[in-house]
């Protein structure tokens, strides 16, 4: 599926993919975070995604010219997870809404897990 926005002199896709690893990166930047997990959780286990797979803890539907984003995090140990998902959602908001030029309409943020981040 993709997002079709129009303007004078045509139309503009952006394929869903580059939706979900814009958001995926923007979640990254945010303080807190240790990482991004997979939307389908085997085992009840929550898996740290890598970089080049970031975009499959980003669940999109695009449905009437709206977007709607389900984000899946772990965050880490000792953060306040309230604060931290707040700032997830306004941080894919802001990228998504002032970068690329969509509007979302809803982000739901996952916690599937809390974790010690890395010592590095």
């Amino acid at each position: 599926m993709e997002k079709e926005l129009s303007n004078e002199l045509g139309k503009i896709i952006i394929d869903e993919e580059v939706i979900a690893k814009t958001a995926g990166i923007a979640v990254m930047e945010c303080y807190g975070l240790v990482g991004m997990s997979s939307r389908s959780m085997q085992d009840g286990l929550a898996d740290l995604l890598g970089r080049d797979k970031i975009s499959k803890g980003v669940g999109i539907n695009i449905s009437e010219e709206k977007v709607h984003l389900d984000l899946n995090i772990i965050v880490e140990y000792g953060t306040n997870i309230h604060e931290v998902a707040h700032n997830v959602m306004e941080r894919v908001r802001y990228t998504l809404e002032k970068k690329v030029g969509i509007e979302v309409v809803t982000i739901d943020v996952n916690v599937r897990g809390v974790r010690v981040g890395d010592a590095n």
